[in-house]
């Protein structure tokens, strides 16, 4: 099964040198009964594109928690096993429909792909990460500005390339 895990370029650094994202259990997102029912009118890539930015969601949560790191969001996508994926409940209020547990760590083999922001959204993606804990409080001028860095789309990036973006 496809699933999308959040990082940050730091975290991403710590996963290249171990090759592998761990330990379990983790967090990911990936394409469950619930997002399917929610999305029902979306075809297999629309549903895949859901799951990529509710973890791309999740890794503006992990950048708000860090501010060392660079302001890009992260998401690496990785093929695993059907049964090392559980569904997860909904999250943050219950409206996560993508989110799944992983009950084993993640090797750099199943690694299909990553997807980080381009250095251009570095702004918008920092404004919505200080922005976010306004957001949850029921902002809704922050919310606005945490909606705007889902405006900037992801670039993909072979397994290879990925060493690249930490230099």
């Amino acid at each position: 099964m496809r699933v999308y895990l959040p990082s940050t370029l730091t975290l991403l650094a710590g996963v290249h040198a171990a090759k592998e994202i761990g330990p379990a259990p983790l967090s990911a997102h990936a394409v469950t009964p619930a997002l399917r029912e929610w999305y029902a009118g979306g075809d297999l890539e629309e549903l895949e594109y859901a799951a990529l930015s509710a973890a791309a969601r999740a890794s503006l949560r992990l950048l708000a928690a860090d501010p060392a790191a660079p302001r890009r969001r992260v998401v690496i996508a990785a093929e695993m096993p059907d049964d090392q994926v559980g569904w997860a409940p909904g999250g943050l209020d219950g409206d996560d429909r993508a989110l799944v547990a992983l009950s084993a760590a993640v090797p750099w083999k199943r690694i299909a792909s990553g997807h980080v922001d381009d250095e251009d959204a570095a702004a918008d993606v920092a404004a919505a990460a200080d922005a976010l804990p306004a957001a949850d409080a029921g902002d809704e001028d922050a919310r606005f500005t945490v909606d705007g860095a889902e405006g900037n789309d992801l670039l993909w990036y072979a397994t290879q390339e990925l060493p690249h973006l930490l230099a």
